[in-house]
């Protein structure tokens, strides 16, 4: 009976180690991006591009930690959003570009995929971190999405901490407004149409977003991104960041997508869900299916910019169509990465 009894203890003791391994090898992985664009090398010195690697892989870290912990997915990209929001580095929060009425409109979505729970704002002026906020419209209301002064007020019955509008000012993103204007200034007066002269601005006044996809322990997808728009948007123009379909989308079923880019593409030919739905559907890998949207999709028709995506296994893809995209990545197999430039 003895000797049984120890045999029992010693199989219980194996199968508890056993499962604590097994636990330990769940797939973990956080990719983030701080926007795609014109990101030419030869702009940054050897200080400012050791500041924005820096940054990037802060949060990709501290997202990574939420993982490591066993903690949530959601909290994972919250936490690492929250740092891109609050760094002038990127259009979100802190560092968002100017409206053409020299204001501040920033917007968010994020996304379970559990459930394809989902919350997004759109066009708030006075929220410190509005990732945080679109959070709060999943978890706290019947909605999707609120937008505006009815998003705010939102906020306030929340108890939100609100900031001046001056807060997101910053003189790099002044002085682009002020460059932006100029140049539709100049083609309106050969063309009376605002239109063409909003198509002829470069495309680095017409994207910039940060965001975050993430796997955690319990098999959980999350995706979430946040942005200051468009500089020198108009008439409360909202692009694809607070769009479910469009500039996020989480399902565990296949994947988790944010974007980056010019986001009238983006919406149209809805980017994150078509990449989702290739890889449930079709069987794509991520790699695959976000190439396909990215390269062959967007791209022949003028759609320029990226994305990050993880599944539910834990593979990470981050394709673009630019010249750079401010990036980073860690898995349960992947040391951290960080990049910024096509090469990296």
């Amino acid at each position: 009976m003895r000797n049984r009894a120890i045999l029992i203890a010693m199989c219980g003791l194996l199968l508890g180690t056993s499962s604590q391994a097994l636990a330990q090898t769940k797939p973990i992985a956080i990719a983030i991006h701080g926007g795609a664009g014109t990101i030419d090398k030869s702009r940054f010195n050897a200080q400012q591009e050791e500041a924005y690697r820096a940054k990037l892989k802060e949060a990709v870290e501290a997202g990574y930690a939420v993982l490591e912990a066993g903690g949530e997915s959601l909290d994972a990209i919250t936490a690492a959003i929250n740092i891109l929001e609050d760094s002038e580095f990127f259009n979100a929060g802190k560092g968002a570009v100017y409206t053409y009425d020299e204001q501040h409109e920033l917007d968010a979505s994020i996304m379970d995929g559990r459930d394809r729970q989902a919350g997004a704002v759109a066009g708030v002026k006075h929220i410190k971190n509005p990732i945080n906020l679109a959070r709060k419209v999943m978890t706290d209301s019947v909605h999707v999405m609120l937008s505006g002064q009815g998003a705010e007020q939102f906020a306030k019955q929340q108890g939100f901490t609100f900031v001046e509008n001056s807060y997101f000012d910053t003189p790099h993103r002044l002085e682009a407004l002020h460059k932006a204007k100029q140049k539709l200034d100049a083609a309106q007066k050969q063309s009376s149409s605002y239109q063409a002269a909003h198509r002829g601005l470069p495309e680095e006044y017409k994207m910039g977003t940060v965001g975050a996809v993430a796997l955690d322990k319990q098999g959980n997808l999350a995706a979430g991104t946040s942005t200051g728009g468009m500089t020198a948007k108009r008439f409360g123009r909202i692009g694809d960041s607070p769009v479910i379909g469009a500039g996020t989308f989480a399902d565990n079923r296949s994947c988790a997508v944010s974007a980056t880019g010019h986001g009238e593409y983006f919406i149209r030919y809805s980017v994150a869900s078509d990449i989702c739905a290739r890889v449930q559907y079709q069987e794509q890998s991520i790699s695959d299916a976000g190439n396909d949207v990215i390269h062959n999709v967007l791209a022949p028709i003028g759609g320029t910019g990226g994305v990050i995506i993880v599944d539910s296994k834990g593979n990470i893809s981050m394709p673009f169509n630019t010249k750079g995209m401010y990036r980073a990545s860690k898995s349960h197999v992947q040391p951290t990465y960080v990049g910024i430039f096509k090469k990296d």
